[in-house]
């Protein structure tokens, strides 16, 4: 379900159904926290539901007359996410004919659910630490501090303690945001919820192709949906009971019909999957025709040599890509600045020149 902004009025949200202990659980934790005015983070594999148990959070709160806003923060790139979230100030930027506001603005007296919160980057996260904090953070491209009062809710299907011990999450927006971690279970943890979320995909479905009933699901149909794992969750779920009553010849749907990789074809293309932007602007050069790289350690058959080979590739690329300026690169890698230092030593990249301190360090060759 897609939420976007709603001003002073009721929403239709989808019915959230079970009847699993674990779901009755996650369900009593919801309601529990939904008064308080506190931040809260939604923890779920992808298709779990996140954006409805961040909805509910919202409407079951002192707040639910107020805007909710949702964000998601990995289908933004991230030099957007700033003005996106903070909004920007006329002439901040190419392109910025004139100020606009954020999305905490426009969550002012609601809710702002940042879905993928995990993506945003560090200086990203360091602003968001001070809105949930005191409130208050400034435009891209001003100097005005703006003020709002808003609920955030985070949620992500990332291990969010893992990627603070990676350095890539900030530990205190982490420690500020876990007032209350709501965790949902998965579908294949709560396989006695299948047959009710089943029969009302099902008859939602019917009603849309125009039936004047729906006759359910034979046992042995309902057995086979029991018995698989479902990886994708309750959207998966939807997707094959949907699939199912939509192929079902005279209305009846049967074990055919119920198909799980709709792909599945003896005349489904067998090329590789693309490499996508991998290392980025090194994967053009990085393999040759017959599959063997042949621009690391070809003079070698070690493998931590191969290893140490493959690094200092990668952080002369890099470093030359942004001009030698440490911290943009440090950045660009997923590193702390102290990080990539390390990584520099560690490979004699770094001359003694650069130990002093100074930001654009020294060229490699």
């Amino acid at each position: 379900m897609r939420i976007s902004v709603n001003h002073r009025g009721a929403t239709e949200l989808p019915p959230l159904l079970g009847r699993s202990s674990s779901f009755l659980a996650l369900i009593d934790q919801v309601s529990r926290a939904a008064p308080l005015n506190r931040p809260v983070l939604v923890i779920g594999e992808r298709g779990t539901g996140k954006e409805l148990i961040a909805a509910r959070l919202h409407y079951l709160s002192q707040r639910w007359e107020g805007p909710l806003v949702k964000v998601n923060c990995a289908a933004l790139p991230e030099s957007l996410i700033e003005s996106e979230l903070f909004g920007h100030e006329a002439g901040a930027f190419t392109g910025a004919a004139k100020r606009r506001g954020g999305r905490f603005e426009m969550a002012d007296g609601g809710s702002l659910i940042l879905d993928e919160i995990a993506h945003a980057g560090l200086a990203v996260q360091e602003k968001i630490l001070r809105v949930v904090e005191y409130g208050a953070f400034e435009r891209v491209g001003g100097d005005a501090t703006q003020h709002v009062d808003m609920r955030l809710i985070g949620a992500t299907n990332i291990d969010l303690p893992a990627a603070a011990e990676a350095w890539r999450f900030r530990h205190d927006l982490l420690d500020r945001l876990a007032f209350e971690v709501l965790t949902i279970p998965p579908l294949r943890d709560r396989t006695e919820d299948i047959p009710l979320l089943a029969e009302a995909f099902g008859h939602d479905i019917a009603r849309e192709l125009g039936w004047r009933s729906f006759p359910g699901f034979r046992p042995t149909v309902m057995d086979r949906l029991m018995a698989y794992p479902w990886p994708g969750n309750v959207r998966e779920l939807k997707n094959v009971v949907e699939r199912a009553v939509y192929r079902a010849a005279d209305r009846e749907v049967s074990i055919d019909t119920v198909v799980f990789d709709p792909f599945e074809s003896p005349y489904r293309p067998s090329g590789p999957a693309s490499y996508g932007d991998l290392a980025e602007d090194t994967v053009e050069t990085a393999f040759s025709e017959t599959g063997i790289d042949e621009t690391v350690g070809s003079e070698t058959t070690d493998f931590r040599a191969q290893v140490a080979a493959l690094e200092v590739r990668l952080l002369k690329n890099a470093w030359r890509r942004h001009r030698y300026n440490q911290r943009l690169t440090a950045e660009h890698l997923g590193l702390t600045y102290g990080q990539f230092r390390n990584q520099l030593r560690k490979h004699g990249l770094l001359r003694p020149a650069s130990e002093q301190g100074e930001e654009r360090g020294q060229r490699v060759k």
